[in-house]
C-alpha cells in the first residue's frame, strides 16, 4: 500500500476530527521520521511536545518491553511495584508532595478541575455547588464537555451545547483582569503559562508572578497547565519556573511518557490531593504498571541526557536565526527553549501552505490559528540539525 491508499482509508472509516498534512508515517528515530515509501522527515511537532525525547527512544523502549512483558495492567484494584516509584521520584523531581496519575492531558486538567471544587467546599468552605473557576481567553485545556465550557475558540464549543456552568473566563496575560473575576466562590485560576495551541503565546514579564500573589491574597488555587510546556520543552523544567513561579496544582502529561503511551499527572500538595478518598475519582488505567515503568524512564532519560539544558541552549539559537530570517511574510517571531511560534501576516495566505512546502523539502511541522507556524522538535536536536532545518525553513518562509 502507498500514502495514497492509507488516506483513502483512513477518510473512508475515521472520523475526519483531524486535518493531517498529506503524510503516512511509519518508522520514527530521534528526530527524523520516515514515510511508508522510505522518505525522511525532520519532525519539528514532536507530537505536540509529547516525544521530547526523541522518537523510540532506546532507553523508554526498553523499560515499556521489560514492563509489558511482566505484567502491563493491574487496574488500581490492586497495588503494584512501579506507581509507588513513580509517584517517589516524580514527587522528588517536582519538589511536589503527592501527585494523582491519569492517562491524557484532558483527564489531568479535569483532576484538578475536581479537586479544586471539592478543596473549595471542604477547605475553603464555599456554599456546595457554587464553586468557580476562571480560565484564559484563548486557552487549550483539552476537549472534554466541561473543558469546551470556559474555552473561546467557537469551534471547539460549536454544536456541543449545553455548557458545564461554574466558570469565568477573562483575557489572557491580564493580571487585572484576574483580580476583578474574583469572588467569595473563586476556588482556582487556571492558566497556561504559555498558550502553545493558541499560538505560542507569552505573556509579558512578571504576569505570571502578580497572579501566584493574587491568588495567594484571595486564597484561591492557581492551577498551571504545563501539559504542553512542561517537562523541558521551554528549557526549563516547567515554563512557570522562567518567573520562579510555584503553582498550587500542576497538571502534566504529554512527554511524561515519552510518546510511548498516554500517561499523565496531577501534582500538588497533600493538603489539596487529600481532599480525595477512596472511590472519589479514578481510572482503570490511570497509574497501570506499564504506564508508571514508562514514565519513571521517560523522567530519567529528561534528566540524565541534559535534554532540558540542550532545549534552552539549542532554543536560544533556533529562535536567533529565525529572527533573522527577512520576510514581508513574517510578522512576528516567539518562543521559549524549543517551542517557537512563526506569525505570519495576514497576507501571507495563510500558514498551511508554508507546513506544505516544508513537508516537501523534507520538514514537518503544523500550523495553529492559521497565520501560526509552530516549531517544537525533539529535544535531542542538534545545532548541526537545525542548520540543516534552517537551509529550508528559510526560503520557504520567503517564497512568494
Amino acid at each position: 500500500m502507498n500514502t495514497s491508499d492509507f488516506i483513502a482509508l483512513e477518510k473512508q472509516y475515521n472520523a475526519h476530527n483531524y486535518k493531517p498534512l498529506d503524510v503516512v508515517l511509519e518508522r520514527g528515530q530521534g528526530i527524523w521520521v520516515w514515510d511508508v515509501e522510505g522518505r525522511r522527515y525532520l519532525d519539528f511537532l514532536s507530537a505536540y511536545s509529547a516525544v521530547n525525547q526523541g522518537h523510540a527512544h532506546p532507553r523508554i523502549l526498553k523499560a515499556l518491553v521489560e514492563q509489558a512483558s511482566r505484567l502491563p495492567l493491574t487496574s488500581r484494584a490492586f497495588r503494584n511495584d512501579q506507581l509507588p516509584l513513580l509517584a517517589q521520584e516524580l514527587c522528588e523531581m517536582t519538589g511536589c508532595e503527592m501527585m494523582l496519575p491519569m492517562n491524557t492531558g484532558a483527564e489531568a486538567v479535569e483532576t484538578a478541575l475536581k479537586a479544586a471544587r471539592k478543596w473549595g467546599y471542604q477547605v475553603k468552605g464555599v456554599p456546595e455547588n457554587q464553586a468557580e473557576i476562571i480560565a484564559c481567553a484563548g486557552n487549550f485545556h483539552g476537549r472534554t464537555i466541561s473543558i469546551i465550557s470556559f474555552s473561546t475558540e467557537q469551534q471547539y464549543r460549536e454544536g456541543f451545547g449545553p455548557y458545564t456552568p461554574g466558570f469565568v473566563t477573562i483575557p489572557y496575560g491580564d493580571a487585572a483582569a484576574l483580580e476583578a473575576a474574583i469572588t467569595p466562590n473563586t476556588v482556582a485560576f487556571v492558566v497556561e503559562p504559555i498558550q502553545g495551541e493558541g499560538g505560542v503565546i507569552i505573556p509579558q514579564e512578571g504576569y505570571l508572578r502578580q497572579v501566584r500573589e493574587i491568588c495567594t491574597r484571595h486564597n484561591v488555587l492557581l492551577i498551571t497547565d504545563e501539559i504542553q510546556t512542561g517537562l523541558g520543552r521551554t528549557g526549563r523544567l516547567f515554563a512557570a519556573d522562567w518567573e520562579g513561579v510555584r503553582a498550587d496544582m500542576v497538571t502534566i502529561g504529554k512527554a511524561l511518557s515519552g510518546g510511548f503511551y498516554p500517561v499523565s499527572a496531577v501534582l500538588s500538595s497533600r493538603e489539596i490531593l487529600g481532599v480525595f478518598k477512596p472511590g472519589d475519582h479514578g481510572s482503570t488505567f490511570g497509574g497501570n504498571p506499564l504506564a508508571a515503568a514508562v514514565a519513571r524512564e521517560s523522567l530519567k532519560v529528561l534528566a540524565e541526557e541534559g535534554l532540558i539544558a540542550n532545549a534552552a541552549t539549542q532554543g536560544e539559537y533556533l529562535l536567533g536565526r529565525l529572527r533573522r530570517v527577512e520576510s514581508e511574510h513574517i510578522k512576528e517571531v516567539r518562543g521559549r527553549g524549543l517551542l517557537i511560534g512563526v506569525e505570519l501576516t495576514r497576507e501571507a495566505g495563510g500558514a498551511r501552505r508554508f507546513c506544505e512546502a516544508l513537508q516537501k523539502e523534507g520538514l514537518l511541522c503544523k500550523e495553529t490559528h492559521e497565520t501560526v507556524i509552530r516549531f517544537a522538535p525533539p529535544l535531542v536536536i542538534s545545532r548541526e540539525d537545525i542548520d540543516w532545518a534552517m537551509e529550508r525553513i528559510e526560503p520557504i518562509l520567503m517564497m512568494a
